[in-house]
C-alpha cells in the first residue's frame, strides 16, 4: 500500500524541520502504545514516517522516488539503501535527542536511557545543601555576617578536580577510541534499535586519564571541612532562605557545584515584636502623663528614642516612630535604584491605674473627677 509519510505527520511537503518535528512530538504523545488509548501500528507508522523525513538525505531520496519502498526499489534503488530495514525487523536508527525529547520519559519505558544527544554527555551538577542558621532578632533586622563550617564534597586540591595526578596528562580512551559514545543494539516493541549512548569508561569526554591522582584516587572530589563567610542581609524574616549559588557540593570533573540555602530562624525578642517591615512594642505611662501630656523615653532597636505623649492619650492608643522599623529588603524605588527605605516602630501606650493611693489622694481625684 502507498505510504505518504506528509500525510501520516500531518504536514505539508514544503514543511520545515522544526514544523515536521512538532508534528512528530503531537502525534506520539497521542498514539504511543503504552499510553491509554495508544495504537502501536500508528505509532510504528509515524516513527517511519518521522525517521524518513528528519533527515534531509532521506527525504530528498523519498521525494524523488515516490510514496513507497516498493516503488523506490522497482525504480533501481539508486541511493535508496538508506530506508533499508523499515518496517521489515531488520532494525532501524534512532536519534535519541530527538526521540528522548519528543517522548518526554518513555525512553525510559524501552530502556533507551534518557534523550542525550550522543557525543555529548549531560553536565553533571553537585548536591545542594542546606543549613538553618540561627540569629537574634536585631541581627535579623540590621543584618549581620557570620562563618559557618561546612562538611562537603570540593573539588580535589591536587588535581584541581580533574582526577588526574598532576603532569600525568590523558590518552585517548580505548572504549570509544574518542568518540565519546558506543552503540548497540537492542530489541525493542518497535524492533532492533540501534542505540548511541554516552561512554561509560571516558563519561563522554573522549579521554582517560594516564595516572589517577594519589589524593582523591582519580575522583576529582575529596570530603572537607569548608569555612564560608555568609553575608545576612538587613531585613530578613524567620523562616526565610538565601541562595548561594556554587557553594553546595562539588561535581564531578568539570560539572556545576550545588547551591547552599541559608534558612534563618529569628528568636524572639522580649521587647519587640516584628510585623512585616513594623516593630511592636508596648510603653507604660501614669494617669497624668496621659492626662497632661509629656515625653518619655521609649527604648527602639536604634536605641532609646523621645516619644512624644499628646494630652488626653487613652490606654491603647498607638503612637508611630517613622523610619525606626525593619529594613526593606527590595527597597527600591521606580528607577531601580536600591533606597533606604525602613518600616515604622508602632509603640502602643498602656495607662496605668494607680494602686495603693491615700485617702487624700483618692479624694484629690474624685475633685477631679478622674
Amino acid at each position: 500500500m502507498s505510504k505518504d509519510y506528509y500525510n501520516i505527520l500531518g504536514v505539508g511537503k514544503d514543511a520545515s524541520q522544526d514544523q515536521i518535528k512538532k508534528a512528530f512530538r503531537e502525534k506520539a504523545h497521542v498514539y504511543h502504545p503504552d499510553k491509554k488509548g495508544g495504537d502501536e501500528v500508528k505509532f510504528k507508522e509515524l516513527n517511519e514516517a518521522y525517521q524518513v523525513l528528519s533527515d534531509q538525505t532521506k527525504r530528498s531520496q523519498y521525494d524523488q522516488y515516490g510514496h513507497t519502498f516498493e516503488q523506490a526499489r522497482s525504480q533501481g534503488g539508486g541511493g535508496f539503501g538508506g530506508f533499508e530495514g523499515f518496517g521489515n525487523g531488520q532494525g532501524f536508527n534512532i536519534n535519541m535527542d530527538d526521540f528522548g525529547d519528543i517522548l518526554g520519559g518513555f525512553g525510559d519505558i524501552f530502556g533507551f536511557g534518557g534523550g542525550t544527544r550522543p557525543g555529548r554527555r549531560r553536565t553533571q551538577r553537585g548536591r545542594d545543601i542546606e543549613v538553618v542558621l540561627n540569629i537574634d532578632f536585631k541581627e535579623a533586622v540590621f543584618g549581620v555576617e557570620r562563618e559557618i563550617s561546612l562538611k562537603k564534597t570540593a573539588s580535589c586540591s591536587r588535581c584541581k578536580g580533574s582526577g588526574a595526578e598532576p603532569g600525568s596528562g590523558d590518552e585517548t580512551c580505548p572504549a570509544c577510541r574518542g568518540l565519546g559514545q558506543v552503540g548497540r543494539m537492542q530489541r525493542t516493541i518497535l524492533g532492533n534499535v540501534q542505540v548511541q549512548t554516552v561512554c561509560p569508561a571516558c563519561h563522554g569526554e573522549g579521554k582517560i586519564i594516564k595516572e589517577k591522582c594519589r589524593y582523591c584516587r582519580g575522583l576529582g572530589l575529596t570530603n572537607e571541612i569548608v569555612n564560608l563567610k555568609i553575608k545576612i542581609p538587613a531585613g530578613i524574616d524567620n523562616g526565610e532562605t538565601l541562595r548561594f549559588a556554587g557553594q553546595g557540593e562539588a561535581a564531578t570533573k568539570g560539572g556545576q557545584a550545588g547551591d547552599l540555602y541559608i534558612k534563618t530562624r529569628v528568636s524572639p525578642d522580649l521587647k519587640f515584636r516584628r510585623d512585616g517591615f513594623d516593630i511592636l512594642s508596648k510603653a507604660e505611662i501614669g494617669v497624668s502623663l496621659a492626662t497632661l501630656g509629656g515625653k518619655i523615653d521609649v527604648e527602639t532597636v536604634d536605641g532609646p528614642v523621645e516619644l512624644k505623649i499628646p494630652e488626653g492619650t487613652q490606654s491603647g492608643r498607638i503612637i508611630k516612630l517613622k523610619g525606626k522599623g525593619v529594613p526593606s529588603l527590595r527597597g527600591r524605588n521606580s528607577f531601580g535604584r536600591v533606597q533606604d527605605k525602613r518600616g515604622d516602630h508602632l509603640v502602643e501606650v498602656i495607662v496605668k491605674t494607680p494602686t495603693g493611693l491615700s485617702r487624700k489622694q483618692k479624694e484629690q481625684l474624685r475633685e477631679l473627677g478622674i
